[in-house]
């Protein structure tokens, strides 16, 4: 696993850190989710639970007070109680409270049961642990989810943040965005973002946290650092 935070832009401190799959060798997400079979799905996404909670323990994630994010793989859960019994196992023994618990998961990721999803989602929530759904912007159904449950966040795809400072069809577009998800009471996180001019055009348009290459790369099994200057530095820098 490689960890990468989530900032909270108005204190620069870690509002979460992303758990990312990784190979022994350093292969990329894609690579290994690549080799996952219908009949490995379900192993697989237990174990990357366990892991991702070890992991950031003992990476030191509780002393942060931060949440961390597992993405989870909807299609390999059959039952949401059931499902969950080995990541409370495991949150217990390493003293993780689940209230910082985030799961997330891809809008990429095609849905046969929408409604089996929102029950996860639905549950969970009902658990205490928090939602979040994935490349927002960029998938098969879209707004079409949110009218069938409300995750606790949105992260927006990249593909809409890249190069929003110069392009005012996508400020319009996310701006609708952070409207729709203050009047649904959904917290909104961009990622992906990489410049200066990029951050500035989202903070503008009032998105609070925010994840990207600009802040922090992933880290193997270590709390990436955060790199990215905290604003009261930036208000000094650019005084």
């Amino acid at each position: 696993m490689a960890l990468q935070p989530i900032v909270d832009a108005e204190t620069g401190l870690p509002f979460a850190y992303e758990a990312l799959v990784r190979g022994l060798e350093g292969q990329g997400a894609g690579e290994i989710l690549g080799r996952v079979t219908e009949q490995t799905r379900y192993a697989f996404d237990q174990r990357c639970r366990v892991k991702a909670i070890e992991v950031a323990a003992a990476a030191g994630i509780l002393e942060t007070g931060a949440k961390l994010s597992i993405n989870f793989l909807p299609n390999a859960v059959y039952s949401p109680k059931a499902c969950i019994q080995l990541t409370l196992k495991t949150a217990a023994a390493t003293s993780f409270p689940t209230d910082r618990l985030l799961f997330e998961f891809t809008e990429n990721e095609r849905m046969a049961e929408p409604e089996h999803v929102a029950n996860i989602v639905r549950t969970y929530q009902a658990m205490g642990f928090g939602t979040a759904l994935d490349d927002f912007g960029a998938g098969h159904a879209g707004l079409a989810l949110l009218a069938r449950f409300q995750p606790d966040i949105i992260k927006l795809d990249m593909e809409l943040i890249r190069g929003i400072d110069a392009s005012l069809p996508r400020r319009i577009i996310v701006q609708g965005i952070v409207r729709m998800c203050r009047d649904l009471g959904i917290t909104l996180v961009a990622e992906g973002i990489e410049t200066e001019a990029e951050f500035d055009a989202l903070r503008a348009l009032g998105i609070r946290y925010i994840q990207g290459f600009l802040i922090g790369r992933p880290a193997f099994e270590t709390l990436a650092p955060i790199v990215f200057p905290v604003p009261a530095a930036r208000l000094v820098a650019t005084a």
